[in-house]
């Protein structure tokens, strides 16, 4: 039982150290609550990232198995327009702590390399009289469902060496239509965060004017504290001054005439009046003039 005891206020003494510990100083608050670079999540983890990532090894492998044999520049514009649709996300994101136009500039150029890789599936689809899925075809459904799951991006890298040509070009359809949506709401939401937030310069300003009124309010708050210090302190200081047993203004020194046995002592003492007359039987003593020699 003492063992437990023992364990308890040990636990206890944990939690409160812990809570001691997340309380920030004043002064730490006043240094980070103007801060003025925005925190982003991390483009890895966005699921858009992700698609992008698997549409560029889908379109790796699709043209290593089916464009190889062609001496064009197809192979490389594909592989080129999947990969800079993967890098511009990570570049955008990682830019948007600096700069909203850098941001925006390098997600809408994502977004276009997508819609570039699009038509290639596109092309390559029509030029060889391949069906292009749609809502009407049997299988579009089921891909597309499989498409948006979560356990695709897991699954994909295993399915995809098995599939045919037209199998992996409207797979990357479907990938790139899912990727052009999620950045074009990308889009939306960083417009909206523009127009809410404003640009680096504007945070910047309005961190330097929000921190200048801190410390003017921090400087008048303590001019304040002071003079009420010292006001106190005044108090204080004539209140021991005041309890002193030498100090003539004490009334408890014996000194002072205020002193209630000083009073008691003055009225018991009987005055005689100046002016007392003597009795008229009383025979007053004069000096006698001593003898000539």
């Amino acid at each position: 039982m003492n063992n437990n005891y023992q364990k308890d206020q040990k636990d206890q003494k944990d939690q409160n150290y812990q809570s001691t510990q997340s309380i920030p100083s004043n002064q730490s608050n006043r240094s980070t609550q103007n801060l003025f670079l925005p925190q982003h999540g991390h483009y890895r983890h966005l699921r858009v990232y992700h698609v992008a990532e698997a549409l560029y090894d889908l379109t790796y492998l699709f043209c290593r198995r089916f464009l190889s044999a062609y001496k064009d520049r197809t192979v490389d514009q594909m592989v080129q327009a999947a990969r800079s649709g993967k890098q511009n996300i990570a570049e955008g994101n990682q830019a948007a702590a600096t700069s909203s136009e850098t941001e925006i500039k390098l997600t809408n150029v994502a977004k276009a390399s997508i819609e570039e890789l699009l038509t290639d599936y596109e092309d390559y689809l029509r030029t060889r009289q391949l069906p292009q899925w749609d809502a009407n075809h049997p299988r579009f459904a089921a891909m597309r469902n499989w498409a948006q799951s979560g356990d695709f991006l897991s699954s994909f890298a295993v399915k995809a060496p098995k599939m045919s040509d037209e199998e992996m070009a409207n797979l990357a359809i479907t990938l790139c239509h899912q990727i052009i949506s999620m950045l074009t709401h990308l889009l939306k939401t960083m417009q909206q965060r523009f127009v809410t937030q404003g640009g680096i310069k504007e945070r910047m300003h309005a961190a330097r004017i929000g921190y200048r009124q801190t410390e003017v309010a921090e400087i008048d708050r303590l001019r304040q504290e002071n003079i009420a210090l010292r006001q106190r302190i005044a108090q204080l200081e004539n209140y021991i001054k005041n309890q002193n047993p030498q100090n003539p203004q004490n009334p408890q020194n014996p000194q002072n005439p205020q002193n209630p046995q000083n009073l008691q002592s003055t009225q018991s003492i009987p005055s005689t009046p100046s002016n007392q007359s003597t009795p008229s039987n009383q025979i007053i003593p004069t000096s006698t003039p001593s003898p000539k020699p």
